[in-house]
């Protein structure tokens, strides 16, 4: 899109312009509203249990810039051959989880298409004073991470059939959980900047951070939390092939230290679906955050630092 004109609108808080998560739009004085779209194939086979982590992929976006999703609208397409029963079960999933997020579906669009895939256009709310963006933090802010990463290479695995039952379920707890509550829990601590962690990987993302805020960050790689199987699978060699394209892509912005293994490397790069927030807050506040998260049952971490000076970039240390 970076090609096409751009409306000039002062009501338009957050557009295509950066790289954030959802486009603001400013309606009242302490109203505005949140819209994102998101849709992709299957990652799973059970068709419920794909609608359900689309769904969380999707609602997560709103999250992200600290709002509420409040509508959902279905994007769906599948062949003919796809019976309705797995059709219903995709749709089932979806609109459970946006039941979970205090939001409603209202409809939506489906197309015939070779390939099923599933997704949502969601409307949320937040305070134009309290919207999160991806460009906004600060120099000394810790960075805290509010899900395990390592999702990529398990559903890798799961597609080969090489993943057993207790790590499917684990995955598939990760994918499915939604970020509401480690949304709600951050806001009252006004963090500085926030994204959530998907197809570009736990160091895309942060880079986009880093870049947008105009800083460099340091990332401490044995902090980082990894799903359950995700090391040995990566040290397998059970690697996605968007993981050497983010690798590829923010590479030249990324330097990382020798003694971080390659497999750990990897699992930074690796792509997620549905992945978690990465909150970059005041030190001073950090550790309520965790202490906040940790009571409200999200096992998050701190996982780095944000630092001044020099070209927006990252550090990846041991």
């Amino acid at each position: 899109m970076a090609g096409l004109p751009r409306t000039a609108d002062p009501n338009l808080l957050v557009g295509f312009g950066s790289s954030d998560d959802a486009a603001v739009y400013r309606i009242s004085g302490d109203t505005a509203l949140i819209q994102t779209v998101d849709f992709f194939p299957p990652m799973v086979d059970d068709p419920y249990t794909f609608g359900q982590i689309a769904a969380s992929n999707a609602l997560s976006d709103v999250y992200a810039m600290g709002g509420a999703p409040k509508l959902a609208m279905n994007l769906l397409c599948f062949p003919s051959c796809l019976g309705l029963d797995a059709v219903r079960a995709i749709l089932a999933g979806g609109a459970d989880k946006v039941r979970e997020a205090g939001a409603v579906i209202a409809g939506g669009h489906s197309i015939e298409d070779q390939e099923p895939k599933y997704g949502l256009c969601v409307t949320g709310f937040g305070r134009p004073d309290r919207i999160l963006a991806n460009s906004t933090a600060r120099e000394g802010d810790l960075l805290v991470l509010t899900k395990p990463i390592g999702t990529g290479v398990l559903t890798t695995a799961a597609k080969a059939q090489l993943l057993g039952e207790a790590d499917l379920a684990a995955m598939t707890a990760i994918m499915t959980a939604l970020n509401k509550t480690a949304c709600e829990t951050m806001l009252p601590l006004s963090p500085s900047a926030c994204t959530d962690i998907t197809g570009f990987g736990l160091l895309g993302h942060a880079c986009e951070l880093a870049q947008g805020s105009g800083k460099r960050v340091e990332l401490w790689a044995g902090q980082v939390p990894l799903a359950p199987g995700a090391l040995d699978l990566a040290r397998d060699g059970i690697i996605p092939g968007g993981t050497y394209r983010n690798r590829d892509h923010f590479g030249p912005s990324i330097q990382i230290d020798p003694r971080v293994p390659l497999e750990v490397s990897d699992l930074l790069y690796d792509p997620q679906t549905a992945g978690g927030l990465l909150i970059s807050i005041p030190e001073a506040r950090a550790g309520e955050l965790l202490r906040r998260l940790a009571d409200a049952g999200v096992a998050a971490a701190a996982i780095g630092r944000v630092l001044s000076g020099g070209e927006a970039s990252i550090q990846v240390k041991p």
